[in-house]
């Protein structure tokens, strides 16, 4: 089933109003979703789809701003639909709102905007408005980060790590080692003042004891008795007080590296 609607949004907003898609395959998360979104000045149109293929079809009628999908659906799946859309001249902003935490790594992949989890919270889902709103009106650039130079010590010589290479951080007292996809190497130096000087290259503390590379997570659990990261094969603790920094974090762009 689907629907055209002006959302009867103050009509003195009008100017800031974004047409919006919405997809998924449960009839009631549908309604929710519109329901909640209509609450919201800022949303203009709204058109409604219960499958990939009926979202390809909405689109190719109405041009929108942005577009709330589920991932799961049956045919094509909210990422198929992202990727569709990424070909488009004027591509939508992407918002994923889905109960599979576990896609979240992945929807960054398509520079989703942003990743609300089911159940669907209206101070949530109020931010990633904001959020598709600030885009419009600042389109983000790419940062390139200049790399960082560490020096090592391998016996009796002294070699160079470069932090672009640096995956993930254990903390060993006053103590880091730094953990490569080659090896690992003990630095003086504390997790606490490389968590400061490498925030914007995009590593995040995960855990007192962790400081990790963003983009070099792999997966995901943050929920269930133990959260955790993923760098490859290893699986990184996550602590509990440290959980919606890390939801927050993931969701940022990924950064770019020189």
């Amino acid at each position: 089933m689907t629907a055209a609607d002006e959302s009867g949004a103050d009509p003195g907003a009008s100017a800031a109003t974004i047409d919006v898609l919405i997809a998924d395959d449960e009839r009631p998360v549908l309604d929710e979703l519109e329901q909640l979104l209509r609450r919201d000045a800022r949303i203009g149109g709204i058109w409604r789809a219960s499958s990939g293929s009926e979202a390809i079809r909405l689109l190719a009628e109405h041009q929108v701003d942005a577009a709330f999908l589920d991932i799961h659906m049956p045919g094509l799946s909210g990422f198929d639909l992202a990727r569709a859309m990424s070909r488009f001249t004027q591509p939508p902003a992407i918002v994923f709102v889905t109960a599979d935490e576990a896609g979240a790594v992945e929807a960054f992949d398509f520079a989703a905007v942003d990743f609300i989890l089911k159940p669907i919270r209206r101070e949530r889902l109020h931010r990633a408005i904001g959020r598709i709103i600030a885009g419009r009106e600042t389109p983000e650039q790419p940062e390139t980060i200049p790399d960082e130079s560490i020096p090592v010590r391998v016996g009796h010589i002294t070699r160079v790590v470069h932090r672009n290479d640096v995956r993930w951080v254990q903390a060993e007292g006053d103590y880091s080692r730094l953990v490569t996809e080659t090896g690992s190497h003990l630095i003086r130096e504390s997790i606490s003042d490389l968590e400061l000087r490498w925030a914007e290259a995009g590593f995040i503390r995960v855990h007192r004891s962790y400081l990790v590379d963003r983009n070099a997570i792999s997966t995901i659990r943050l929920t269930g008795t133990h959260p955790s990261v993923s760098v490859g094969s290893e699986e990184i603790p996550v602590s509990r007080r440290s959980i919606a920094a890390v939801r927050e974090a993931i969701l940022q762009p990924r950064e770019g590296r020189a």
